[in-house]
């Protein structure tokens, strides 16, 4: 399963001989350091770069281009190498973009010899830098795993290679540009993204605009990337065909053929159809499905939106232009020029709307098709499937953490939908600082809010498990969330009471620690069955409200330790916290933040898109007013508990 990072977050690599595929919206220049056991590069010959391609255990390409793909052998390395760090850069004096700010957002994924995805990373909030430390893969107790670094250097290279200790950077930063430079003759563009037989290409219906081929917009700095897609391919002109096949859509099982679509009538486009896209069942399907209906949208808004910035850009030349002449600047041709200019720009910005209108048409009747026909998991709570729900057998794909929409067509939501079993924890944010929504809202309400989406989201992970093999435990510290939990508390679903005081908070951490400790050391031994008969191997799920409030500085440290090494061993954390509450501890706690996914209890536009980057509006879940459809859920899960006997 692929483990999508963000900044800070580390993963443990299966295997030593592996694959790092970068791919960019313009061409980059793609090297690797070598690290010793302080991570500083001794010297040249550590660092594989377009003018020297090739070291042991390492290869790299040897010019620039927007996609690369770096084979590296870690048990070819040399002993003395603990770290080798994977880097990209703009090329220079080649007329293309100076600052990393001004293309899409490079993705990277480590995979396996097959192409198999092990860790992917999208390198978003870039803005004035020119190069950017994505990846490393390091040595750690004898195993070697990968963090997601995302270090941005305005000065390019030489500052780059500096921060690594290396003697002269400058000198070594110009000889790898001059190397590009002599290798940008043989440089091709990136093949378009692959459509094996049986996925699906929708194309809009109507004429292609005429107008020009707008550049994507820069990436919005301050949002966060929800999960990457790999090799998102050139974002579409205005007006043209949308592309509609999906990277992430898995292309290693043979297609299954989706239901027939109703046959389209002369010039209209095709009815759409639930679960048109590739995949092993409905469910999967279904999945793909949504996040090309995501991609589409992102892309969709993208060329609207860059086609409105041309049509500015021109008139604004086109009025410098005739403006510049003293004549133009009084009487009547001044005025026609200004008049020009905006009928102009008003018919390119129509032109670009009504492509966009089309495009959102198309998109609102898949999603009205698609919504009724997902399973409880992707399901908005107000879908009448959670009524008939059953605890499921086997664990879905999937789960639906809430909605996303653009402003462009605010009524259009997107199914925010995470891999289960979860790769990352979730952060509901509480403070009344997070968005202009939460500061227009009483501090009291937006706690007991995020309290009650928290709950949400325990209980949908309860009722998509199959029995006994999730618990949630809670930690209260002051008992201050006994309304929100109360639906969990009554149903009896939790794995035990809400902790409360410094005893209750110690010995849940402790518990927790324990059982991450065990299972680790079990699987680095291959030694399973020694577990110890009482540990519960099954996915767990630690809520912790009004963090930091009642931890010392032990708890801190074991919830630091959960949410680093918890993952890859089924320990998972959904924190409800105001991170300024937490500014006592300095910088200690940004790696938590980091590795946490951050949600809201109110709309907010803080999550990013990995295509273009748009900062995407998040709805968190609701219940229907007076609908008691979460008590019937819990009661489904207790009493499929009672029945398994757990």
């Amino acid at each position: 399963m692929t483990a999508e990072l963000v900044r800070g977050q580390n993963h443990t690599l299966p295997q030593t001989r592996l694959e790092i595929r970068v791919s960019a919206g313009s061409p980059v220049v793609a090297g690797a350091t070598l690290g010793d056991e302080n991570g500083v590069v001794r010297g040249p010959e550590w660092i594989a770069h377009p003018g020297s391609p090739q070291l042991p255990g390492l290869e790299v390409s040897q010019q620039a281009a927007a996609g690369h793909r770096l084979a590296v052998d870690l048990e070819a390395l040399p002993e003395t190498v603990h770290r080798v760090t994977v880097l990209l850069a703009l090329p220079v004096g080649v007329g293309g973009p100076t600052r990393f700010g001004t293309t899409a957002a490079p993705f990277v994924a480590v995979t396996g010899l097959d192409g198999t995805e092990i860790a992917t990373f999208t390198l978003t909030g870039l803005d004035t830098e020119s190069a950017v430390t994505a990846l490393e893969l390091y040595r750690r107790q004898g195993a070697w795993k990968v963090r997601a670094v995302g270090q941005g250097y305005a000065a390019g290279l030489a500052e780059m290679l500096a921060d690594q200790g290396l003697a002269a950077a400058a000198e070594l930063a110009a000889s790898i540009q001059e190397a590009v430079a002599r290798s940008l003759a043989r440089s091709v563009a990136p093949p378009p993204p692959r459509t094996p037989e049986g996925d699906r290409v929708r194309h809009a219906s109507g004429p292609s605009d005429p107008g020009p081929a707008p550049a994507a917009p820069p990436q919005p700095p301050a949002a966060t990337p929800v999960q990457p897609a790999a090799d998102p391919g050139p974002t579409p002109t205005a007006g043209g065909p949308i592309d509609y096949a999906h990277p992430r859509r898995q292309h290693a099982a043979p297609p299954t053929p989706p239901p027939a679509a109703p046959p389209a009538q002369p010039g209209q486009a095709a009815q759409p159809v639930a679960g048109d896209a590739t995949g092993w069942s409905m469910d999967e399907r279904l999945y793909n499905q949504i996040w090309g209906m995501f991609e589409d949208l992102a892309r969709a808004a993208a060329a609207y939106r860059s086609a409105v910035d041309f049509a500015d850009s021109r008139m604004d030349q086109e009025l410098d232009r005739s403006l510049s002449d003293p004549r133009n600047r009084i009487g009547g041709a001044g005025d026609r020029a200004r008049e020009e200019a905006r009928a102009k720009r008003d018919e390119l910005t129509a032109r670009a709307r009504e492509v966009l209108d089309r495009d959102l048409a198309q998109l609102a009747a898949e999603a009205a098709v698609v919504e009724p026909a997902l399973p409880a998991a992707y399901a908005g709570w107000d879908n009448p499937v959670w009524h008939a729900h059953r605890v499921p057998m086997e664990l879905p794909m999937a789960l639906r953490l809430g909605d996303l929409h653009l402003p462009e067509r605010t009524g259009l939501r997107i199914p925010l939908l995470v891999r289960l079993p979860l790769e990352r924890g979730i952060w509901v944010d509480s403070g009344r600082t997070a968005s202009e929504a939460a500061a227009l809202t009483d501090s009291d309400r937006l706690r007991h809010l995020a309290m009650e989406t928290a709950v949400l989201h325990a209980a949908r992970l309860l009722a998509v498990y199959p029995p006994g093999e999730f618990s949630v435990h809670v930690i209260d510290p002051a008992g201050s969330a006994a309304g929100p939990l109360a639906p969990l508390v009554d149903a009896g679903v939790l794995a035990g009471p809400p902790a409360a005081g410094p005893q209750g908070v110690a010995s849940v951490l402790a518990h927790l620690t324990r059982r991450v400790d065990l299972v680790q050391m079990a699987v680095r031994a291959g030694a399973a069955d020694s577990l110890p008969p009482d540990l519960d191997t099954g996915e767990q799920l630690l809520v912790v409200n009004d963090f930091p409030h009642g931890f010392d500085d032990r708890a801190v440290t074991q919830l630091r330790y959960l949410a680093d090494e918890g993952p890859a061993v089924g320990v998972h954390l959904l924190m409800v916290a105001d991170r300024e509450d937490a500014n006592a501890y300095g910088p200690v706690l940004d790696p938590l933040w980091r590795s946490l996914l951050r949600i809201t209890p109110v709309a907010d536009s803080h999550l990013a898109d990995p295509w273009v980057g748009h900062a995407w509006t998040y709805e968190p879940p609701v219940t229907p007013p007076g609908s008691r459809v979460l008590e019937q859920v819990l009661a489904a899960v207790a009493a499929a508990r009672k029945a398994a006997g757990r």
